[in-house]
């Protein structure tokens, strides 16, 4: 094997090349692929913090979830108890207006039975007055029988 000045002169070389990619484009890589790794473990520590918030988020929504059932079921129990409050306060004022009409009627029946019966008895006094003046067939004095008559109409009602 002989050494010359072209193995010397490739040895120098490919020295030079060692010592420029060294020196100017190694640390330019390394520095890149540091920061890649950098980016990609910030990135991995992001996606663990957004799964552990994904679950926070569901466990609280399950949580929101539950209590808003509750207070529905709590709501729909109250406007339950309001509306058979309802149902019976109706049905009272009802019952109470239906009784009130019952008492206005009968007292309308009782008064217009005692107009009736008024009526009548001028209308029998009047007919028993016809009736003696044509039994009597005489002129009766209308004022000084007055007194009979109302005893009379009294004994008929």
């Amino acid at each position: 094997m002989s050494i010359n000045a072209t193995l010397i002169g490739q040895m120098i070389t490919f020295t030079l090349l060692v010592w420029f990619t060294m020196k100017y484009v190694w640390p330019p890589i390394i520095a890149a692929l540091e920061e890649r790794k950098t980016k990609i473990a910030q990135g991995l520590a992001a996606a663990e913090k957004g799964q552990e918030e994904i679950k926070l988020a569901e466990k609280k929504a399950k949580t929101l979830l539950k209590e808003a059932k509750e207070q529905s079921v709590e709501i729909v129990s109250a406007a339950q108890k309001r509306a058979n409050q309802v149902v019976e306060e109706s049905k009272d004022q009802a019952k109470k207006e239906g009784e009130r009409l019952l008492e206005a009627a009968k007292a309308q029946i009782e008064q217009e039975m005692l107009q009736a019966r008024e009526s009548l008895r001028k209308e029998v006094s009047s007919l028993a007055l016809r009736a003696a003046e044509q039994i009597l067939k005489e002129e009766i004095d209308k004022a000084k029988h007055q007194d009979i008559l109302s005893r009379a109409a009294d004994q008929l009602g």
